[in-house]
Order: structure tokens, then C-alpha cells, then sequence
């Protein structure tokens, strides 16, 4: 079918949308009263369906959109100022909306909701980007940190590595786009955006927020979406509630009536119940429907972005099955993006999935928001260009103890650092956004030899480079190469007692999660990815948690504040003030459930204050001459 287009002579502009949700509904009617139904995709007397889905032919309503798009330009982008350097963020997480929404909703965040490389994708890095030096694709620059761990005042070695680029804005240019959407319509998508389907309605929500839905905020994103595509991209839409439907086929942005398709797309409401699966295959056969010639990834970018609040309880619900569609899709140069909608967005199952190539996600914080980040962000999103980025560090001295500000961390062994994917990003004042990797070192013998450090990645093409350097660690004294590692190493360090008191509040909650092994604060601010408790941490649907902060984690924020503020007149970056505010404000979060805190043999039912922070020392030398157990 997609083949024809290239042959046709086409004259005016199509409607080409294909959902009607009266038929839906009126064949979902009537499934339900056959006697002895035929099951799901499969009723008697249903429309024929075609490969993608295509189930249900009517024109939808004519209400006109207020956007701007037309053929033979690029609307909504703005002309671009003089060359500027462009540098590389890793894939998977975007931001940490989703972290944000909730604590401003009094709601206790999900563990993955606040990540690493999506808190670094929130600043600029000093990372030497724009000296002039750099000709190729990809120039990773390195950087050193010695530094004593706030509470423990063990000493602690970083590496970071800089992801410059010898592109500019001048010379970048996305190949054109092959854009599947799909989009989730089932029945959660109608519960109100900033609070939980699965709670009872909140108060909290203002007049606004209370009347608009997680299905009208993912409308609007989609049309705001649609105002950055070429005349000569293709543009289709797969729909899906527990099946899937073919609303729009892949056609030619220059032959496509895109005005009507932006009203049909803002009639679309909730429906059924959630399939993953049935909209991801039906998305995958609009692509295989086109053929090889004009899905070459040589020629054209191939993405679906997948619209949903991440709540499925239907269809492929293991991470397994869901992560090996991705990543058979990328496989064939099909890449995924994850768009998560909603204050009640599940996170965990999409940072799993957006460890494969090419993959990112991002979460809709309001529709006026997510529209100016298309603005600055579009062709990033959609271009990954550099693959299988793998960091190797010889030393007799050192090795990797963790990755910080990569989804694939986990992938880490004590001498590699791996990374799937790299996309273009902006810099500003010679700083490049969410530019860095930070790489924490484990002293094991020693002395001070130099460390090798050898990189290795694949360009779109899947051409080989390697580049090589050394890095030397000479001295235990504090010191910082630059304000790029210093600030890495400081978001680090914010983003670790999080999610350590994320992992530690939620098992007093409906996670119904273990009680961890009791933690030392004179040992430091622990690794969270490193303690078996995530494991037990719930991913499917769930009720919220309250936002309650026990009072040795009280004590942990109040002290970590007063270091944060110290270290942020130090870097310089004002914008850190947004991280301030917030540890501030977990400082000061009172507890309901003190009372129940009283011994490690207790039973809780709220949150446990897991560390013993009321036994927290006065000074950080009391806690370091302290006898180790």
C-alpha cells in the first residue's frame, strides 16, 4: 500500500484518518452479546483487519485545529542564530518530571522517577566543548575529582568523560523522518492529570488541572509534535486500548491533510483497557509495510514515540517480552521513544525499556511545557548518532566502582563502561546539556600509576573508532580539574540520598517491600543501584504513597543542604537553586508515622527510618574516629 504513494499523482491533500470510535464501540457492544464470543481481535462481523490494524473507516469529526502546518517547510522552528558547537547526552531519560510532579503533589515518588542521566539532561557541563579542538563526530574529553564523601570523609575518585562533538548547529541536519505515534486510549488515560487513577479524586488538583485529562494533555502534545515535521517526512498513528487500531496509515507529510488530522486527533478520548503489545506490533507493521527502500536507515529516521501513563494491565506485561520488542525494532533501525503522561506515570518498566539502542523518554509535565521543549529539541530526539559507546580503564591501581548519568550503569564491569546510544544535544556557553558521564573509581592497591583509558564507539553506519588517553590520580587532596566534574559529582551525590530514601519510604507503603539491612550513616550515602532492595520495588499498578520523611532522613537532607549550597556558590550555576529548594523542603516534610519507629524488631506499617539517622553524630569527626563493625 505505502508503496503507491510514490506513484500517485496526488492533487489535494488527504484526510487519510481511520478511527471512528462509534464503531468501536458498537462492535465491542455487540462482541458482548454474542453467545459463546470469539474473544478479543477476533469478533464475528468486525471490519476486516488489515496489517497495522486498520479497522474502522470514517472521516471523525472536521472541528479544525489551531496549529500551523503546511508542506515544503519546517514550521514551528525557528530561525537558527550563528554555528554553534553542538555535544552528546545519553539516551534514556530526558528529566525528571515525573520525580517533580509528585513531590509538588505531596505524593512519594517511584524509585525510578528521578535518574541520573535525566537530572544531568536538566544542566549545562563545563566539558571543553568549543576550543577548536575537536573534527570528528564524537571528541570525549576527560576529567579528574578527588573528593571525601560527606558523611564517611572516605576519599572518593571520579572520572568524568565529556561527550563534545565536532558538529555545529550549522551542519547538523536529521535525515528525513519515517514518525509512527502511538498512542494509549485506555480507560486510566481518562483520569485527571495530576493525580492517581487508582487513588479517589484529590482536592489538591487546581480548577484547571481538575478539567483536564492525561488523554487531553497527550492530544495536545502529539499536535505540538506535528508542527515540526518536514514536507517530505511520513507521519502515521497507531492507537490502542487492550487491542490495537489503525487511525492513520504512513503517508507523506506534503500529501497529507495534517489540519484535519490535528482535530481528529484532539477528539480522541479513553477507552478499554491496556494493551502495550497490540499498539506496539501494529506500529512495527506500518514500518515493514513500506519496505526496505524507504525505511533505509542509511536514507531516513525511523521512530515511534509511545504516548501512555505507563500503567498496562493487559496484553505483554513482562519487562522481558516488552524490552525484546524495542529491541528487535532497533535491531532493524526502528528506534523507540517513550512520552510518559500523567502524575501517576510508571517509570520503572519504561527505564528498563529505554536501555536499548536508539531509545529515550520523557515525561509531559504540562502541554504548554513539552511544546517549547519540541521547540529546542525535535531533530535531538529523533537522531541518535553515535552507537555502542564502551569506555575501558586499565590501571593497577583503580577500578570501575560505578557508573553515574547512563541507563545502561548496570551493563558496568570494573574495567568497561558501556553506553547504547548518544544523541545530539545543545551547548550554551561553552557547556554542553546533560554532556557528561561521571565514572566513580575504586582505589584496590597502592601508589599512582596513570590510568589507561581507551574509548571505543560505531557512528549511524556502524564504522569503528577508537581514541585513547591517560588520566592521572597523583594525591589524596581534595581537588576538582573544573566545575563540570565538581557539579556532576554534586548532582550525583543528590541524586543517591534520594533514591535511597525512595527505596527505604516505600517499603513502609503498598510497595509491601522487605525491610532492608540496617545502613551506618559513618559509611557513607550507599549506592542505590547496588542494594538488593530495588529488586522488590512493585512496577505495576499501584496506589499512591504519602510524602513522609522520617526524621533521621530529615537529618540526612538538613546536612546534605547545607553542603549543597556550598558547593553551588562554588560552580556558579544559579539554576542549581531548583535542587536546594527541594532538598529544603524534604528537610522540613514532618513524618505521621514517628511514633512506630522505635527499634529495629518493631513492625512498621509507614515509613522506617532504616539508616538510624536519630542517632546521626553532631560532627562528620565524631562519625570518622569511630571503631568500623
Amino acid at each position: 500500500m505505502a508503496h503507491l504513494e510514490e506513484e500517485e499523482e496526488v492533487t489535494e491533500k488527504i484526510d487519510d484518518w481511520q478511527f471512528n470510535p462509534q464503531q468501536v464501540l458498537e462492535t465491542t457492544q455487540a462482541k458482548r452479546s454474542m453467545a459463546g464470543g470469539t474473544g478479543p481481535g477476533k469478533l464475528r462481523n468486525d471490519p476486516k483487519i488489515e496489517a497495522g490494524g486498520n479497522i474502522a473507516l470514517g472521516s471523525g469529526s472536521k472541528q479544525a485545529a489551531n496549529i500551523a502546518i503546511g508542506a515544503g517547510k519546517n514550521l514551528g522552528s525557528a530561525p537558527l542564530p550563528a554555528p554553534q558547537a553542538l555535544g552528546f547526552a545519553v539516551g534514556g531519560a530526558k528529566d525528571t518530571g515525573s520525580f517533580l510532579q509528585n513531590l509538588e503533589k505531596g505524593y512519594l515518588p517511584k524509585y525510578d522517577s528521578i535518574t541520573y542521566e535525566g537530572l544531568f539532561y536538566d544542566y549545562y557541563f563545563d566539558t571543553g566543548v568549543g576550543g577548536g579542538k575537536c573534527n570528528a563526530l564524537f571528541c570525549p574529553s576527560f576529567s579528574r575529582a578527588v573528593t571525601r564523601d560527606l558523611y564517611s570523609d572516605e576519599t572518593e575518585y571520579y572520572l568524568s568523560v565529556g561527550l563534545n562533538s565536532g558538529l555545529t548547529e550549522e551542519s547538523f541536519q536529521r535525515k528525513k523522518l519515517n514518525l509512527v505515534i502511538v498512542v494509549d486510549i485506555s480507560g486510566s488515560m481518562g483520569s485527571p492529570f495530576d493525580s492517581y487513577f487508582y487513588d479517589t479524586p484529590s482536592a489538591k488538583a487546581s480548577a484547571e488541572d481538575r478539567h483536564k485529562t492525561k488523554m487531553q494533555i497527550a492530544n495536545e502534545s502529539i499536535v505540538a509534535m506535528m508542527n515540526h515535521l518536514h514536507a517530505e517526512d511520513r507521519f502515521g498513528v497507531i492507537l490502542f486500548d487492550d487491542r490495537a487500531y489503525r487511525a492513520k496509515p504512513l503517508r507523506l507529510v506534503e500529501h497529507t491533510d495534517m489540519k484535519a488530522i490535528a482535530g481528529h486527533i484532539l477528539e480522541l478520548r479513553q477507552q478499554g483497557g491496556t494493551n502495550w503489545k497490540a499498539g506496539y506490533d501494529d506500529a512495527v507493521k506500518l514500518f515493514a509495510a513500506m519496505g526496505k527502500n524507504l525505511t533505509d536507515p542509511t536514507i531516513y529516521e525511523n521512530r515511534i514515540i509511545f504516548i501512555t501513563d505507563a500503567m498496562p494491565n493487559k496484553g505483554e506485561l513482562s519487562n522481558d517480552g516488552l524490552f525484546g520488542m524495542v529491541r528487535d525494532a532497533a535491531n532493524t533501525g526502528i528506534f523507540t521513544s517513550f512520552i510518559g503522561v500523567g502524575i501517576d506515570f510508571n517509570p520503572d518498566l519504561v527505564e528498563h525499556v529505554t536501555k536499548t539502542r536508539g531509545a529515550n523518554y520523557f515525561s509531559v509535565r504540562s502541554a504548554s511545557e513539552f511544546k517549547k521543549r519540541l521547540a529546542d529539541e525535535f531533530d535531538f530526539m529523533v537522531t541518535p548518532l553515535v552507537f555502542d559507546l564502551q569506555l575501558h580503564v586499565a590501571s593497577r591501581n583503580y577500578t570501575i566502582e560505578g557508573v553515574f548519568g547512563s541507563p545502561e550503569a548496570d551493563l558496568a564491569t570494573g574495567e568497561v563502561m558501556k553506553i547504547n546510544t548518544l544523541f545530539p544535544s545543545r551547548t550554551e556557553d561553552n557547556q554542553v546539556k546533560g554532556g557528561v558521564v561521571l565514572v566513580k573509581l575504586k582505589k584496590t592497591a597502592p601508589g599512582h600509576e596513570l590510568v589507561n583509558l581507551t574509548v571505543r564507539y560505531k557512528d549511524r553506519a556502524g564504522k569503528e573508532f577508537k581514541i585513547e588517553d591517560k588520566a592521572d590520580f597523583a594525591g589524596d587532596k581534595s581537588n576538582f580539574d573544573n566545575n563540570g566534574i565538581r557539579k556532576a559529582v554534586l548532582l550525583t551525590e543528590y541524586v543517591s540520598l534520594v533514591k535511597n530514601w525512595l527505596i527505604d519510604a516505600h517499603k513502609g507503603c503498598n510497595d509491601q517491600v522487605e525491610r532492608p539491612a540496617f545502613q551506618l550513616p559513618r559509611y557513607g550515602i550507599a549506592n542505590p543501584q547496588t542494594r538488593p532492595e530495588i529488586q522488590m520495588l512493585p512496577t505495576w499498578e499501584r496506589k499512591s504513597c504519602p510524602q513522609d520523611v522520617s526524621p533521621g532522613y530529615r537529618n540526612f537532607f538538613t546536612l546534605f543542604s547545607k553542603h549543597f549550597r556550598e558547593e553551588m556558590q562554588i560552580i556558579g550555576d544559579k539554576t542549581l537553586e531548583k535542587e536546594l529548594k527541594m532538598l529544603m523542603k524534604l528537610a522540613e516534610t514532618s513524618n505521621t508515622n514517628t511514633s512506630r519507629q522505635n527499634d529495629n524488631t518493631s513492625h512498621h506499617d509507614g515509613p522506617i527510618d532504616d539508616w538510624g539517622i536519630n542517632r546521626l553524630k553532631k560532627t562528620l569527626d565524631y562519625q570518622k574516629n569511630q571503631p568500623r563493625q
